[in-house]
């Protein structure tokens, strides 16, 4: 019996798996090109459905190329010849021209105006479906066969063997594992001859020691500044908003900040200092605490200061700042008021730990990038083999980075694997 060759085979249904067969497809589409994705899960884009909360936070509005590959720090070198062919702006036009209309929200995180991640996996499909695109799900792939440099074969856990020209690797890093991201694109990467920079968790929720926060799981605060330090020296500053969980601290600053305070714990013990209120410097704090005191001069402090902080915090800030809950305002010495504004400045969370791969939104680590032909997305290791999403060692910051990555690989594996 002949076998059966692929034209391309892509291998992993996540975003940027979806958009590299979708885009593949539509190229080959006047060759009747065959196109094969494959998916170890029982569905496509797992990880997908659960982004921003499952609403799917698909880019960040920023339309000038190089403003926002500045996000991507030491990557944005390699990755403008691939933003030059599909970025920000050519991303959001793709969704709404299929008919997902996308509202723009806070940090200028866009999202669709039906807050949900089913319209974004529904574009996804359909634009296969438009292309013909043969998927198959509950397949395990183990491993590839070579000849010289390139790929001949893939083999599958059923000991079956699947045949393609060429080959789009989308399989994504180790960040929440449950979806099927665990890293086994690496080994194989590794096999084939290129260098993988070692994976670490790069978006990830902290885990504070202070017993208190549990009292606090849930409550989100707005318009907050947090401050690192180790060794009583400031490290990093960060402007958003926060919220408490039962283990410690979440949300985009946390997430943003956390490969830094993985750096610090390396070498030790690290604080974080919360302020509650960082338009207000020390001076206008006391000014504005002594009229509050004044005018509610025989109310009991902790019925006061909920009007001033945010309420679920006045217990713990009192307890902070050693002042007894009951004490009357008017009873409120100009110690115990300093101290006050100390702890609202600056209230002191100490760091546990990281939480594990479980838990991360993305994870670091991945091919190294001077092993890959970004106008192509082409590996320079294997001459069929392109490379997408996640298995490039690329760090970036939550807010619809990573998304946009998928989005944009993706796409420009698809243009170009197909022979013109």
């Amino acid at each position: 019996m002949e076998k059966t060759v692929y034209d391309v085979v892509i291998i992993g249904g996540g975003p940027a798996g979806m958009m590299a067969a979708g885009r593949a497809a539509e190229q080959g589409l006047k060759d009747d090109l065959r196109v094969l994705l494959l998916e170890k899960n029982e569905s496509l884009g797992k990880k997908l459905l659960i982004t921003g909360g499952g609403r799917s936070n698909i880019t960040n509005y920023q339309l000038d190329v190089r403003t926002f590959l500045k996000k991507y720090k030491d990557s944005d070198k390699f990755l403008f010849s691939a933003f030059s062919q599909k970025a920000v702006k050519e991303s959001i036009e793709f969704f709404n021209e299929k008919g997902m209309a996308t509202k723009v929200e806070a940090e200028n995180r866009v999202f669709p105006v039906s807050d949900s991640a089913q319209s974004v996996w529904d574009v996804l499909v359909e634009y296969m479906r438009q292309g013909n695109v043969e998927i198959k799900t509950n397949t395990v792939v183990t491993g590839f066969e070579k000849e010289g440099n390139k790929i001949v074969a893939i083999n599958l856990k059923n000991k079956e063997k699947i045949f393609a020209k060429k080959v789009i690797l989308a399989t994504g890093g180790t960040s929440r594992p449950e979806t099927g991201s665990t890293g086994e694109g690496f080994n194989w990467l590794k096999d084939l001859g290129h260098n993988i920079i070692p994976s670490n968790e790069a978006l990830v929720p902290i885990a504070l020691k202070d017993s208190w926060v549990k009292a606090l799981s849930g409550a989100t605060l707005q318009d907050i500044k947090l401050t690192t330090f180790q060794n009583n020296q400031k490290q990093e500053v960060h402007k958003s908003k926060l919220l408490f969980t039962h283990f410690g601290i979440s949300g985009p600053t946390i997430l943003n900040m956390s490969k830094d305070v993985g750096e610090l714990l390396k070498y030790g013990d690290v604080e974080i200092r919360l302020d509650l209120l960082p338009s207000f410097d020390h001076g206008m704090m006391n000014m504005r605490l002594q009229e509050l005191f004044k005018l509610d001069d025989k109310k009991k402090i902790k019925n006061s200061l909920g009007s001033f902080i945010p309420s679920p915090l006045v217990d713990i800030v009192l307890k902070l700042a050693n002042i007894d809950p009951e004490k009357i305002n008017n009873a409120v010495s100009r110690e115990e008021r300093f101290k006050l504004i100390d702890v609202i400045k600056g209230i002191p969370m100490q760091v546990k730990e990281l939480l594990g791969s479980d838990k991360a939104v993305v994870s670091s680590g991945g091919v190294d990038l001077t092993e890959v032909d970004f106008k192509t997305m082409q590996s320079k290791i294997i001459e069929n083999l392109y490379l997408v999403g996640d298995v490039l060692n690329i760090d970036r910051p939550s807010g619809g980075y990573s998304l946009q990555l998928c989005w944009t690989t993706g796409w420009v594996a698809g243009s170009h694997i197909v022979d013109k």
